[in-house]
């Protein structure tokens, strides 16, 4: 199989191995050779080929030397060599067609380290971009000279899937300018390829509108991006090959543009964006005649502004009541006969196409728009799951998987990695019908992400939805992937991603007098609660997140390398195991009971005392059932230490015990 193929690769290195770990996307076809190419003062890098003047090549090579002395510390700045004596020879077989990127551009590329050159070629341009973010994730210090270098070896590496995204909330949650670059940064270097940018939404409309001022004047806040900056974001993500595809979000989940234009409402205004739990929000009116004339112009100015072929209209969640309530609306579903508002819902949309098709643009929607009569042309996007997914492809429409891969839900890294778009129901489908599985998106709803904290809600579990929409279907082996992710993840600060700083930052604002490593030993062992569970509490835009689950990323790796060797250790017991086992577990007992008394004086982490009596009591239960593995244990020590366990596994200030099933798993084998 490719996995193991791949694990022994990474075994069989003798050189920079530590980097060929870190590749992720892992290639589609990987061949390692002896030795290593070194990286010094001398790299040099030379492009040819029909496609060298593409610019988007020359600043690809302009950034590789930026970060590649970022990466090792070496002075490098381009230069003029010539092809044969350059260290990096790049091979751009082809001129690519007119901006903007399409669908489908050819993303092909193969690399050739021999330790005599380095060889990236590729057909078209895109191609360039990929291959040297591979170049890039390979170079790291030499295990043989004091130095830097790259593993010999020779790929050649393709997309599995052409559509590979990222849906990106910035309505609940203004994100900067700086924000979204930083993320387009992130999704280059693994090679993701759409910026879905849900740009509307209840909580706020984030794009100057020249056409209809009152949209950003009226429903942001302030907080909205001038079409200046929507250009340059644009221009960033297509220098990096990512295409940006917008949606505002309509009819429902409108009620920003309310605030403005109340007309537009399915009932009488005033509106207000959606501030807080409770709030009231509204729908778009889609039996106005003036509803049309207003959205053709939004669209015509909105078209000309985002260049790519794709518009996304949202089309999910329309409440049914906003539109049932009202009597001129029924009046006008009787007159046309539309018997719900799922077919009123269905009447709006081919509306909007036709208008979109005119502007020469291709419709995209959440599974709710898929309906009986709409253009086949359209792109149907499921949250709801795969069934939903192969229920459009049998009907002729393409469509692209975001169901497995919701970021904002905090679920694991491995949990994502098991999604894939060709599995569950749309692993039945034809392979003609499994070809208009386009691929999938990663979404990042912000009910709870931040500017300050958005890196982390992302990196790293995005750059394992990432491998598993490029590379091929057969690498799936979880722990390789964790192992790869571990070294990515801090790869990735070189590109001033803050998913790691960030987080440190927040936990020393919270730990006032308490010594940071006690801190950081106790929230080492804790995960935010999954799901929904968190929103409950009813976030809105005053809801302050200065919380330690706002401070944590949504995945502990201590927790994670716990539960591994307590696998390992139930598979195969022996003393040493059992003896580090209880040495980790009485290192956090003895935490926790220190930590206790400090934080209850700490009123911004007073709410987390309990939760450190739970971990103590947890940890000394742990450290038992390993004493009682081989010794029997008191008649009544097991139903005592699993009410212990049960305690513990009790959700705290919005926190779970990460490590509390793998003590379960020692209780319950403890004789």
């Amino acid at each position: 199989m490719a996995t193991r193929a791949a694990l022994a690769f990474l075994g069989a290195l003798s050189v920079c191995s530590l980097q060929a770990q870190a590749l992720m996307p892992w290639p589609a076809s990987i061949q390692p050779q002896a030795g290593a190419t070194a990286i010094d003062t001398s790299f040099s890098a030379a492009v040819s080929g029909a496609g060298a003047g593409d610019p988007r090549v020359t600043e690809a090579v302009r950034r590789t030397f930026a970060r590649l002395a970022r990466q090792t510390g070496l002075p490098l700045l381009p230069r003029n060599v010539a092809v044969e004596r350059a260290t990096l020879r790049i091979v751009v077989e082809q001129k690519d067609h007119r901006p903007p990127q399409r669908l489908g551009d050819d993303e092909r590329y193969s690399l050739l380290v021999d330790g005599a050159r380095i060889r990236l070629s590729a057909d078209h341009p895109l191609g360039v971009l990929r291959g040297l973010e591979t170049f890039l994730q390979l170079v790291g210090p030499s295990s043989t000279a004091a130095g830097f270098a790259v593993p010999n070896l020779e790929i050649r590496d393709e997309p599995r899937f052409p559509w590979r995204g990222l849906s990106l909330d910035v309505s609940r949650h203004f994100i900067p300018v700086d924000g979204i670059l930083r993320t387009i940064d992130g999704m280059a270097a693994v090679k993701l390829n759409v910026l879905h940018w849900h740009l509307s939404d209840d909580q706020g409309f984030r794009v100057e509108s020249k056409r209809y001022p009152r949209l950003q004047r009226e429903g942001s806040d302030g907080q909205f991006y001038t079409q200046a900056e929507i250009r340059e974001v644009i221009s960033y993500a297509g220098q990096r090959g990512i295409r940006i595809v917008p949606e505002f979000d309509i009819p429902g989940h409108s009620t920003s543009w309310l605030a403005g234009y109340p007309e537009l409402g399915s009932r009488p205004g005033p509106f207000q964006i959606v501030r807080e739990y409770g709030d009231p929000f509204g729908a778009i009116d889609p039996t106005k005649e003036s509803t049309y004339r207003f959205l053709d112009g939004f669209l015509g100015e909105m078209t000309k502004l985002f260049p790519d072929d794709y518009f996304h209209i949202g089309g999910d969640e329309v409440d049914p009541k906003q539109w049932n309530t009202q009597p001129h609306i029924r009046e006008y579903m009787k007159l046309h006969r539309l018997a719900n508002a799922a077919e009123l819902q269905a009447y709006f949309n081919q509306r909007v196409q036709k208008m979109l098709t005119r502007y020469r643009k291709r419709m995209v929607g959440w599974d709710e728009i898929l309906a009986p009569r709409l253009p086949k042309d359209v792109v149907i996007q499921s949250w709801r799951g795969q069934k939903s997914l192969a229920e459009a492809a049998r009907k002729n429409y393409v469509g692209i998987l975001s169901a497995g891969y919701y970021l904002d839900l905090m679920r694991p890294a491995s949990e994502h990695y098991a999604a894939d778009p060709l599995k569950g129901e749309t692993a039945d489908l034809s392979p003609a019908e499994q070809k208009r599985v386009l691929g999938g998106e990663a979404a990042m709803w912000e009910e709870l992400a931040t500017a300050e904290n958005i890196d982390a809600k992302l990196w790293p579990r995005l750059a394992a939805i990432a491998e598993r929409l490029w590379s091929p279907e057969s690498v799936t082996d979880t722990a390789a992937m964790y192992q790869r992710l571990d070294q990515v993840n801090r790869w990735l600060e070189w590109l001033g991603l803050t998913q790691r700083s960030n987080l440190v930052l927040m936990r020393r604002r919270l730990a006032g007098s308490i010594a940071m490593p006690k801190l950081e030993a106790f929230a080492s062992i804790l995960e935010p609660v999954k799901g929904y569970e968190r929103h409950r509490n009813h976030y809105g835009a005053s809801s302050p997140f200065n919380h330690l689950v706002d401070a944590i990323p949504p995945e502990s790796d201590a927790a994670r390398e716990f539960r591994d060797a307590a696998e390992r250790y139930l598979a195969a017991p022996g003393a040493p195991a059992a003896e580090s086992l209880a040495k980790q577990l009485a290192a956090w007992e003895r935490n926790a009971a220190e930590i206790q008394p400090l934080l209850e004086s700490n009123p911004l982490l007073a709410e987390n005392a309990l939760l450190a009596a739970a971990v103590a009591s947890l940890c000394k239960a742990g450290e038992e059932a390993l004493s009682y593995r081989e010794a029997a244990a008191p008649v009544d020590w097991k139903p005592r230490a699993l009410a212990t366990v049960m305690e513990a596994n009790t959700h705290r200030a919005n926190l779970l015990i990460a490590i509390a099933p793998a003590v379960q798993k020692l209780v319950e084998a403890a004789r």
